[in-house]
């Protein structure tokens, strides 16, 4: 079977600033005509930047080679077991009064018994906190059942730890395209079977804001059918829904829906996707086992390998770049 790989300048921009330029660099590539997007996302896979903004390609050549195993590529080898590993926080810190989603209820956080008051019942010196939240199960970051979607689908307590931790992730990068739907072109290079694919939009750069929902970013309905029909084990965004809310009239939700019906988890309200590399790190999104409840806050976060020691100044976007 022949195998292809592609040779292009390249400029990278970075979201912290910066940026780094490339001639003549080469990737293995998985066909004969992959896109610009595809190639692009394989560059930045290959020298596993962090941050990147923007991708800019120029005299893109596609020709017949075996691969050369280039890293996040198609014939790329995966990390080896017991490396090192740095953990990320993907989550929203959840506080009283913030708003999740416009139009719900706002978490309420309150002393159940204060450490004052609980002098009187423990010993002296001995006091303890025990506090009380009343909140929407959406709010925050948090993770879809099926039964968010479907009234006779598994709820929280029936999902498997294997659909919510440890999963090998791929990140989609759709920062700065200009393009609020993550449809079948920014996925197609991928393989996210058994994967979580994790959509890095930079919807939350308005977090906290009335502009957070306004033109948010999304998840197409073709996208989420590629992503149903390849395997993907959970799909996560950094923005307000995986659907397109802008819409107006009936509130129409493909992404939920297919991938719900599918059995595939939905994590929404991402953060910090942008310290993530293209592939190898492992992801988790475990909310607690309540039965009869579709969604809830989940503590996710990512383990990434830091196997070399140049970890640090490629996350800065700082790393030279060389041919692949």
């Amino acid at each position: 079977m022949l195998q292809y790989r592609a040779e292009f300048d390249a400029v990278v921009t970075f979201s912290n600033g910066g940026g780094l330029q490339a001639q003549g660099f080469r990737v293995d590539v998985p066909h004969s005509e992959p896109t610009a997007a595809e190639v692009g996302a394989l560059f930045v896979a290959s020298l596993s930047l962090l941050m990147v903004d923007r991708v800019e390609l120029a005299n893109v050549r596609v020709f017949a080679e075996p691969h050369k195993g280039t890293r996040g590529g198609p014939s790329a080898e995966l990390p080896r077991p017991g490396a090192r590993a740095r953990l990320v926080e993907l989550n929203h810190v959840i506080t009283a009064g913030m708003t999740t989603y416009a139009g719900l209820p706002v978490p309420e956080i309150s002393p159940h018994l204060s450490h004052a008051d609980s002098r009187s019942v423990y010993a002296e010196g001995t006091t303890f906190e025990i506090d009380r939240i009343t909140m929407v199960g959406n709010t925050g970051t948090y993770l879809d059942s099926p039964f968010h979607r479907y009234a006779d689908d598994t709820d929280l307590a029936g999902l498997p730890l294997e659909k919510l931790a440890g999963l090998p992730a791929v990140v989609v990068r759709t920062i700065g395209s200009g393009v609020r739907g993550v449809d079948v072109g920014a996925l197609a290079a991928l393989d996210v079977a058994g994967r979580a694919v994790l959509l890095h939009t930079g919807g939350d750069r308005n977090w906290g804001t009335p502009d957070y929902a306004v033109d948010a970013p999304y998840l197409t309905r073709d996208g989420a059918a590629w992503l149903v029909e390849r395997g993907a084990a959970l799909v996560g965004i950094d923005a307000v829904n995986v659907d397109d809310i802008s819409q107006p009239g009936p509130g129409e939700r493909p992404a939920h829906s297919l991938l719900l019906a599918a059995g595939i988890p939905i994590v929404e309200h991402l953060t910090g996707l942008a310290e993530l590399p293209p592939t190898g790190a492992t992801f988790t999104a475990a909310p607690p086992r309540v039965a009869a409840f579709g969604t809830f806050p989940v503590r996710a976060f990512a383990s990434v390998p830091a196997t070399e020691p140049h970890d640090h100044l490629r996350s800065a976007g700082h790393l030279p770049t060389s041919a692949g």
